[in-house]
């Protein structure tokens, strides 16, 4: 069965609403689902490079993604992901810009098959966001099928 893994960075827990439903679509679309905080990660021992797709989220906060996050991406720069579908994602107050700037990252730094854009939800709570974060994942399912 093809494994993902969802991992991003919060600060008052909307990008991990999102991550839920985004899971929720990943699951539902057939593949093994691991989530969590990125500061969970190296604690749990998980390793992204053992994942078919790798979805990060971050909320943006005075347009940029947190600190968390920017950290993290440096560790998978150090891996070869380049055959590993990928998605992004974040919930943002005003800007949005940090599921933008992780897509760019995983698309021409380290070259992965990339869903068709971000997906930015102020908040799961928007209406139909849930709907959009469940699709997104399932979208990402079928690149990785």
């Amino acid at each position: 069965m093809a494994k993902a893994i969802v991992i991003y960075a919060t600060r008052t827990n909307e990008t991990g609403k999102i991550a839920e439903l985004i899971a929720e679509g990943l699951s539902s679309a057939g593949l093994d689902v691991t989530m969590g905080k990125v500061s969970e990660m190296e604690k749990k021992g998980i390793k992204p490079e053992e994942y078919d797709a790798i979805v990060l989220g971050s909320a943006t906060y005075n347009g940029e993604m947190l600190q968390a996050m920017k950290t993290f991406l440096f560790t998978l720069e150090k891996m070869n992901l380049g055959k590993k579908v990928g998605g992004t994602f974040g919930a943002f107050g005003w800007s949005g810009e940090a599921p933008g700037r992780i897509f760019n990252t995983m698309k021409n730094v380290f070259k992965m098959k990339m869903a068709d854009g971000p997906l930015k939800l102020k908040s799961a709570s928007v209406k139909g966001g849930a709907t959009m974060a469940r699709d997104y994942g399932k979208q990402i399912a079928k690149k990785v099928g």
